[in-house]
């Protein structure tokens, strides 16, 4: 048959009414988000025989560890197991060889940031492009490569269809259909999971909720590095109340301390830069430019804090992983309020005012006069890495979504659970990192001067298992979809929680889950622990600290 008269062929038919226009794509498991989560979610599906699709909203997978985040937050490393470790160990591969090192030396790296070893068999730290051709490399081993669909964002108003508590099939804004037998949410929106009509959760909850002493408002406990150490005065016209607040402040009264809002914590990009002259872009000016969004910054500087506000951490070959630092960097605290539920077109208006807010900053930071000298001087040292993100200006091309939905599943971490207060018997994974949440507003103090609120870091306390039951929805809700970014956790847990690392972690595991299930017949919420744990720990991952 010729293509032609198949064309013909299959028109008269539609035309008829006999055939349907649009076939659904069918798979075993069908993953939503290509995150770190979600790759490191198709390979392990793959690896145990299922039929994949794996799905990215965007043109860019990897998330935060292919956009920027090489600095990896681990905690401790020892707990990291699994296709986690395995991708680590691939990044050491990577830097082990000569031909890697194209701007200085491991020695010269080592002396300025000592984390590559010979002798180790892991890496932590590395340049985006390394992320994203190891991740690249890892799919077309496993054969995912030619189950990837990229740029298809779903249909969150009609895209989910049920059949009673079961996803039997997702649409994308295109058109396309993918139907499969488990789903896996690997966003971190959370965006399938609330489409699927599961219960979720926005902002911090008032630490009355699950008995915790640092979910909600804490005024007081504002780290240093994050905090407003000079008296600054917050409004238009200095001394004036009625002249109204400064850009970037957020409330004229002092928060209830442990009150719950909807409020989420800051995002960023974060910035590969470097040093190298060749290599190295000077700051753009966006095109949008307002200095009076920096002039809290500038009168911040003129009452005395003249530290540099970022936090620069060197990468291989003269490059950064650049985060926040200071009272007033890369954070556009208050800027991401609407995002967590914003449809596309406002998220895409709020990436790109973040994207302006921290082009502008850094504009400011090299060039304006009210800048201290030394400041200036640091600000004009470093600029855009030329050789990373060159799709995209040079800029990331993902951003830092700290936190956005999270699922109010069968179980919910919370604090007690970081602490060791609460440990639970049917672990998928180990979190370590303290818990970190950034600045969520700013307000005026009781005597007149702005302060910012929301930034809580709080560690010293040992790994701690994290509940499969996190990553379920309640079986009332859904009963063949798993969650292991936008997990069931209370605000501050997921602050601990919420580490690139422990993301893939807690994908493979949800693959895994998924796969188990479906060979038993039964929901995810039915499946036998044991089974899975047995599996979990044959590939390596790594479900409790190790005895003493």
């Amino acid at each position: 048959m010729t293509r032609v008269f198949c064309f013909i062929f299959l028109s008269a038919l539609f035309a008829t009414g006999h055939v349907q226009v649009a076939l659904a794509e069918t798979a075993d498991i069908v993953i939503y988000g290509g995150t770190s989560a979600g790759i490191v979610a198709a390979i392990q599906a793959q690896q145990m025989r299922k039929q994949v699709v794996l799905i990215e909203p965007s043109k860019h997978l990897g998330g935060l560890t292919t956009g920027g985040l090489g600095a990896t937050d681990i905690g401790n490393k020892q707990v990291i197991g699994g296709l986690a470790r395995d991708f680590y160990r691939k990044v050491h591969e990577y830097y082990a060889r000569d031909a890697a090192w194209n701007r200085e030396k491991p020695d010269e790296y080592n002396a300025r940031n000592p984390h590559y070893s010979a002798t180790d068999d892991t890496m932590w730290m590395f340049e985006p492009h390394v992320a994203s051709s190891i991740y690249e490399q890892m799919l077309r081993d496993a054969g995912v490569r030619l189950k990837l669909v990229v740029g298809e964002r779903l249909d969150r108003q009609h895209g989910v269809k049920k059949s009673g508590q079961r996803i039997e099939s997702i649409t994308t804004e295109s058109g396309r259909e993918f139907s499969g037998r488990m789903f896996i949410d690997a966003t971190y929106e959370g965006d399938l999971m609330a489409a699927a009509g599961v219960s979720y959760h926005v902002g911090r909850e008032a630490n009355s909720i699950y008995d915790e002493t640092l979910d909600g408002a804490e005024p007081k406990l504002n780290d240093k590095n994050h905090r407003f150490l000079k008296a600054v005065d917050p409004f238009v016209k200095p001394g004036d109340s009625s002249s109204g607040l400064l850009s970037g402040i957020h409330s004229k009264s002092v928060p209830p301390t442990g009150s719950g809002d909807k409020l989420v914590q800051a995002y960023c990009y974060r910035l590969c830069t470097t040093d190298v002259a060749e290599n190295r872009r000077d700051w753009p000016k966006p095109a949008d430019y307002d200095e009076s969004r920096y002039e809290l910054l500038l009168r911040n500087f003129e009452a005395g804090d003249e530290r540099a506000p970022w936090h620069p951490l060197w990468m291989p070959n003269r490059k950064t992983d650049t985060n926040n630092n200071g009272a007033f960097s890369t954070d556009f605290i208050g800027g991401n309020y609407e995002y967590p539920d914003a449809d596309y077109a406002t998220r895409d208006k709020i990436a790109a005012d973040h994207r302006s807010y921290q082009q502008g900053l850094l504009w400011t930071l090299a060039n304006n006069p009210r800048v201290p000298d030394k400041v200036r001087a640091e600000f004009k040292r470093l600029g855009l890495a030329k050789d990373e993100f060159a799709d995209n200006d040079n800029w990331p091309t993902q951003l830092y979504v700290r936190e956005a939905r999270r699922m109010i599943g069968t179980y919910v971490m919370t604090e007690h659970n970081c602490r060791g207060k609460e440990v639970v018997e049917d672990s998928i994974g180990m979190g370590a990192y303290g818990m970190d949440s950034h600045n969520c507003q700013r307000y005026v103090t009781e005597d007149g001067h702005v302060q910012n609120e929301g930034d809580v870091q709080v560690a010293g306390f040992k790994p701690y298992p994290i509940s499969y039951r996190a990553i379920l929805p309640k079986a009332e809700e859904c009963e063949n979809l798993l969650v292991p970014v936008c997990l069931s956790s209370s605000h501050i847990a997921y602050g601990s929680i919420r580490m690139e690392p422990v993301f893939m972690i807690l994908g493979q595991s949800a693959a895994t889950a998924a796969s188990l299930a479906q060979d038993e017949g039964v929901p995810v919420q039915k499946l036998d622990y044991k089974k899975l744990r047995e599996r979990l720990l044959s590939d390596k991952q790594v479900l409790e600290s190790a005895k003493k």
